[in-house]
């Protein structure tokens, strides 16, 4: 008897739940049914015939938009006591850029109690920011830099919510410079940041690295050395096993109008302290203005999700069909790079955050001028 394989259909229910996965014959009637031990058959199954690539982007869920029609990129993004919070940021909310709209930067600071939950609106930023820094600490969020309409920043202060669930700002000690669109981590209770621009017209990326200890604020920030590759902006940072990480990003140079060009960057590096840097393998893929902290997802590996490869740096605004999707996980065991799937819909200038036993990735650009109010949420494992 001859069989047709006419569909193969899986579906996976996230947290605790099952595994389905049916191959039909031509009427449609199930051979197999998951469950308990079968589940890992059929999850070998399903991922040598469909990849794991798809397994991995089944895994993502949407969670509540944030509730701006446009939404944001360059937010603030974080935790305070439980509560996941999205801070400021920009658009353009009456036309493109393109079509000769405006960018406008915001204060708005926004909570979210649950995974199943809705935004409500917890009050504003001392003023209008967006294309700083975002680090999660026990104590809240901790926002870095940043720029609005007309310069750059160097305040850095506490975010974090009173009783009321209403925004509380305690300052802490400015950055040495302004700067923008730049990167960080906290490495144990060590703050450290690297690259950007110091003004809105820069033809040249900061090559600095900052460090600050939470434990020692009277400190103040400490200048370590930089890493031995190009000045960027818009690069990845990640911490693991007491170490802080920089990919990818983009230097700048003067172009023949005076005006900066970008040179998309594939390079990595590790600094330990009391060590200094190392040079990790180069990335499969350019990657500007990823979602970063780069989140840990297991043991000894790190995310890249996505970031802008540069491939459609000459394409059309009406025809760019959006900013990579795939993710890359960095083993440091072997110090290399692996794909590991894809999320739904790539984004750039925004945060990544751990919350809830989840990566979050809220809002940012899906195409150039083009915001997203969507969250998108994948288990931990």
């Amino acid at each position: 008897m001859r069989w047709r394989l006419w569909q193969a259909v899986w579906v996976m229910r996230l947290r605790d739940e099952y595994l389905l996965m049916s191959w039909s014959r031509g009427d449609g009637w199930p051979l197999w049914k998951a469950g308990g031990v079968g589940r890992c058959w059929l999850w070998l199954v399903a991922g040598w015939f469909f990849g794991w690539n798809a397994l991995v982007a089944q895994e993502w869920r949407a969670l509540a938009a944030i509730p701006d029609k446009e939404g944001f990129a360059g937010p603030f993004a974080g935790t305070d006591g439980g509560q996941l919070l999205v801070a400021g940021g920009a658009n353009f909310p009456e036309a493109k850029p393109w079509d000769g709209g405006t960018k406008v930067w915001y204060d708005q600071v926004w909570a979210l109690n649950e995974l199943g939950g809705e935004w409500k609106r917890a009050g504003k930023l001392p003023q209008p920011l967006g294309y700083g820094v975002s680090i999660s600490t026990p104590e809240g969020l901790i926002c870095l830099g940043g720029s609005d309409a007309m310069r750059h920043h160097r305040g850095v202060f506490w975010l974090t919510l009173d009783e009321g669930g209403q925004v509380k700002i305690a300052s802490l000690p400015d950055l040495p410079k302004p700067c923008a669109n730049f990167c960080g981590a906290l490495v144990g209770r060590t703050i450290y940041v690297a690259g950007g621009i110091e003004t809105v017209d820069a033809t040249e990326a900061m090559h600095t690295l900052w460090a600050l200890d939470l434990e020692d604020m009277e400190g103040g920030w400490k200048e370590e050395a930089p890493w031995p590759g190009p000045e960027r902006m818009l690069a990845a940072a990640g911490a693991l096993a007491g170490s802080f990480y920089l990919v990818g990003g983009t230097a700048l140079k003067k172009g023949k109008d005076g005006k900066a060009e970008r040179v998309w960057l594939r390079d990595g590096y590790r600094f330990t302290p009391g060590k200094g840097w190392e040079v990790l393998g180069e990335l499969p893929q350019a990657a500007v203005a990823a979602p970063s902290p780069l989140p840990v997802m297991g043991q000894g590996e790190m995310w890249l999700i996505g970031g802008d490869d540069g491939t459609q740096v000459m394409t059309p605004p009406n025809e760019h069909v959006g900013f990579p999707r795939g993710i890359w996980g960095f083993q440091t065991a072997t110090q290399s790079w692996r794909r590991v799937g894809k999320i739904p819909v790539g984004l750039v200038t925004t945060t990544a955050v751990i919350w809830k036993g989840q990566l979050v990735v809220p809002g940012g650009e899906v195409r150039p001028g083009i915001r997203s109010m969507e969250v998108w949420s994948y288990p931990l494992r």
